[in-house]
Parts: structure tokens; sequence; C-alpha cells
């Protein structure tokens, strides 16, 4: 009967053993299909240019973006992507965290969200970068315009959002949490916010680019600094190479913005699960 189980035991350990590699070599086999591709696209825009099947004076080419980039790199570069990075964090951090305290109050109050619902939705369909132009008359044409930018864009979403996730949570353990005495603020800590922690991270994921897109914004209409700046700066000098350097730079900076929310997310979770 041992020597069964025992056998047993080792045909699971191999057949773990198994999964655990195949899953190991799917998950490199996506990253490397995913890099040939960018190599191959690289290539082919690079040889499509030498041969003039593209015009490269309108798009530009990988080998001249890349001397621009080297070319930025020692004039100025390190300054415009800390301006662009400060004023999206900012506007993100204010974003997130007057969401939350919008969201709760709302959740607290039903009158207050009934009252604010239209309202967050016309908010929500409007496009904010038409509002630039009041933004800077309000607030003046500096750092804090973009900022403000990037808040606007952010909150309303982090707002519909949150709230949302709020008044789904499970009713019947709401209703139970009620029948035993609970007061509304122990059914918030304890019991509506710990549910919607998934919720709040999508939130973040989905806010951390809308900011970088209002900063951008904020950038195109008013600003010395920062990689809007040197977009608009490259349209009109004509300096293509510039733009597309700035661009490829910006998606880098999204994409490691993006991933450090995922970090954040899974050392909360890991705190969560482990507390």
């Amino acid at each position: 009967m041992f020597k069964e189980k025992k056998v047993t035991l080792a045909a699971l350990s191999d057949e773990r053993k198994q999964y655990l590699k195949r899953t190991t070599y799917k998950k490199y086999g996506i990253l490397t299909a995913r890099i040939l591709i960018l190599i191959v696209l690289l290539a082919l825009w690079e040889i499509g240019a030498n041969a003039g099947f593209i015009d490269s004076f309108i798009t530009s080419q990988p080998s001249r973006i890349v001397k621009t980039f080297l070319n930025l790199s020692s004039n100025g570069l390190l300054m415009h992507l800390g301006v662009t990075c400060f004023e999206t964090m900012v506007g993100f951090l204010l974003g997130v965290g007057l969401g939350m305290v919008c969201a709760t109050l709302l959740w607290w109050s039903d009158t207050l969200s009934k009252i604010s619902e239209p309202y967050l939705v016309i908010l929500n369909s409007l496009p904010k970068i038409a509002l630039g132009p009041v933004i800077i008359i309000w607030v003046g044409a500096g750092m804090q315009a973009i900022i403000v930018m990037a808040l606007a864009i952010s909150l309303i979403v982090t707002i519909l959002e949150l709230l949302n996730g709020y008044l789904q949570t499970d009713r019947e353990m709401v209703k139970m949490a009620k029948t035993f005495g609970a007061s509304k603020s122990q059914i918030f800590s304890k019991i509506v916010f710990p549910a919607n922690l998934p919720t709040l991270f999508n939130s973040l994921k989905i806010n951390i680019g809308l900011s970088l897109v209002g900063v951008i914004a904020g950038e195109f209409l008013v600003s010395k600094a920062g990689l809007g700046y040197l977009i608009v700066y490259g349209g009109q000098v004509f300096q293509l190479d510039l733009v597309m350097a700035s661009v490829i730079i910006l998606a880098v900076l999204a994409a490691l913005l993006y991933e450090g929310v995922l970090i954040l997310e899974k050392i909360v979770c890991h705190k969560r699960f482990h507390s």
C-alpha cells in the first residue's frame, strides 16, 4: 500500500514538472515571438527607407532615430523626460487620491450619488482636451495647467470605476454585517474596500496611461520642456527624426509606468495574501 502511494506521488510530481516546463517554454516562446516581430518590423522599415520604398523624410528610419536619440541624450533628454514623468505622476496621484475620496463619499450617500450621476456621465463623455484653453486661462500657462489637464482626464474615470465596484460588492455579505450591528465605516473598511482592490488596480492601470495622455496634450498647448514639447518643436521645424524619437521614448515610458503599476499590484496582493 505504501509503495503504491509513493509511485502515485512520484507520477504526480513528474506531471507537475512537465506542466511547469511547458508553461516556461510557452512563456519564453511568446517573448521570443514578440522580439522577433519587432526586429523584423524595424529591419523592413530600415531597408524600405534605404531602398526608397518609404519616404524617410516623412517617416524617418531606425538608424536616424538612433542617432537623434544619442544626440538628445547629451542635450537635455533627461531633463525633458524628468519633466514629463513628474507631471504625469503628480496628475496621476492627484486623480487617484481625489477619485477614491469622491467615490467613497458617493457610496456613503445614496442621495448624493443619484444627484451626481448625470453630471459624472456628462463629464466622462466630454473631451477634456477641448477644455485645454479654458484650463490655461483658469490656472495659468505653466506646469500647473498640464497637471490639471492630467487630473481632469483621470479623475472622472477613477470615480466611476470605483463607485461601480463599491455598489457591486456582495450585497448578502453587507446585509449580514448590518444584522450584526456593523457601522457603515466598518462595512466599508472590512468588506467593501478590500473586495474592490482588483477594481482599484484596474483603475490605476487605465489612469496611468490617461494621465500621460493628459500631460502630453497639455505640453502640446503650453510647455517649455517635456516630451510633448519635443514632439511639437520637431513638427514645427520639420525634424521628423526628433518627432519619431520622442514618440518611441514616450511609448517606452508608458510601458514602464504600466509595469510599475503591475509590480505595485503584486506587492499589495502578496502582502494581503500573507497577512
